[in-house]
């Protein structure tokens, strides 16, 4: 009966699986996103060369990590990351893994209304100059319109799973985003960038928030298993090439990006790269609009994950019987077919939650930041090690399991120092609507837009003359 089931999978294999490449591509299509964006931020609050340095560091760890979960499984049996966390520490071990998996997904649904309204407002204001007066109104209108009429059908649609594959689109809109930051760095068009005395030092003390942005960028653990399954003659081995590639080219877009938007605007570097080009530059405005589009082909599955894991929630809460996991289900990828009312209100209640909550954070940096560290860098790095450690039948202080030892003490010290750090300081004066220095427009200027000085505090920016 087995050497028959053997044959029939190998059939299955050969005719649906994925080939090495393949996987490698739709694991690339799941690690480069809008997270990128941020990376010259972030090598901004490092430093230059340390930022740098950091983030061969973070894809190393998170090319480390990925072979651990799937370590995990072979150990477990149970090839799901929710099934991974029940069978190392029960019930715990999964309610913790759900609060994460809600966390990580709801914070990125608040990033990309910010992102979604900085820069179609922009592109609004290209057209009609005179509403660069009220930029805020104009950014909460975008993302009232967006919001209504292409998020919410979009996430109510039955099959989500549908928009997965819509990846590909979301995946070439970042190509083409990095391919127009590098020519206007090449043009010299932006040349008139002043240097000030922060532009090119080698380090900084903000490195733990560089961490969160980079480790953002990165994340892609959800979708772990969803790869490995679909591979032919799926292996650690060959999961173990498939990760490289992947992690590889996911660090040299994220190092193109960094280093085309750093080396353009240096310390002025704001957490959304797009928010530096000036507003009459009709190049960038386009890759604007392509990002909004990358964010709205995103923003679904993100609220689909959510709404899944706060449905199974509430069904294991009220169920009278004890909803044993499906070893072959994780949240970000079921159907979402069943319990159409309540789907919908859940739906609505969470779209309309990040939506009211996306007005009060007008920077990106500080959403990446948090996201980062509270949510990805725990789902990353934290989770993988201590199931790794509690699954493996070696001693601690062995050679198997000390890197997942040093992987979780990385990822502790990270989220509790960033934490620490950020929380203070999480609600400044960040403002958007602003232009800067460099791109200063008479006719703008007339209508009453704000400017911001090219020796701006670079942390953040401000409306600061």
């Amino acid at each position: 009966m087995e050497p028959e089931l053997r044959d029939a999978n190998q059939g299955k294999a050969t005719e649906t699986l994925s080939s090495l490449p393949q996987a490698s591509f739709n694991y690339i299509n799941s690690i480069v996103g809008s997270g990128v964006i941020g990376i010259p931020y972030a090598l901004h609050r490092a430093g230059f060369g340390l930022g740098l340095f950091l983030l061969v560091i973070v894809a190393v760890i998170t090319d480390y990590s990925l072979i651990l979960m799937v370590r995990c499984g072979h150990l477990s049996g149970r090839f799901s990351y929710p099934g991974v966390m029940e069978a190392a520490y029960g019930k715990g071990g999964y309610y913790l893994l759900s609060l994460l998996q809600f966390m990580y997904p709801f914070l990125a649904m608040i990033s990309y209304n910010v992102v979604v309204g900085d820069t179609l407002s922009k592109v609004l204001v290209r057209f009609v100059p005179s509403w660069g007066s009220s930029m805020g109104m104009v950014r909460f209108g975008v993302v009232l319109v967006v919001t209504i009429f292409v998020i919410i059908p979009l996430c109510l649609y039955k099959n989500v799973s549908r928009l997965a594959k819509a990846s590909f689109l979301s995946l070439a809109c970042v190509v083409l985003i990095l391919m127009a930051v590098v020519y206007r760095l090449l043009s010299g068009d932006y040349d008139v960038v002043p240097n000030t005395p922060e532009s090119w030092r080698f380090a900084h003390s903000d490195l733990i928030p560089a961490v969160g942005i980079m480790a953002f960028a990165f994340m892609c653990h959800h979708n772990t298993f969803l790869v490995y399954q679909s591979m032919q003659n799926a292996t650690m081995e060959r999961w173990e090439k498939v990760t490289h590639i992947s992690v590889g080219f996911a660090w040299l877009v994220a190092a193109l990006f960094g280093i085309a938007g750093y080396c353009t605007f240096r310390a002025l570097s704001q957490g959304d790269l797009l928010e530096n080009y000036c507003w009459d530059d009709d190049l960038m405005n386009f890759a604007r609009v392509l990002f909004s589009i990358s964010i709205l082909l995103t923003f679904p599955i993100e609220c689909f994950v959510s709404r899944e894991i706060v449905r199974t929630q509430i069904k294991r809460f009220y169920s009278q019987e004890v909803i044993e996991y499906d070893t072959d289900k994780d949240p970000s990828h079921v159907t979402g077919e069943e319990d159409d009312r309540k789907s919908m209100i859940t739906t609505l209640v969470i779209v309309f939650s990040a939506f009211i909550i996306s007005p009060y954070t007008e920077c990106l940096g500080p959403v990446l930041e948090l996201n980062g560290l509270l949510a990805a860098i725990p789902l990353a790095y934290v989770l993988p090690g201590l199931a790794y450690i509690q699954l493996s039948p070696h001693s601690l202080f062995s050679q198997e399991k000390l890197p997942a030892a040093g992987l979780v003490l990385f990822g502790t010290i990270v989220t509790i120092s960033g934490a620490a750090i950020l929380m203070p300081n999480l609600i400044g004066d960040c403002r958007t609507g602003i232009i800067m220095g460099y791109c200063k427009d008479d006719e703008l200027a007339l209508n009453g837009t704000s400017f911001i000085a090219s020796t701006m505090d670079p942390n953040c920016a401000t409306d600061k003359v």
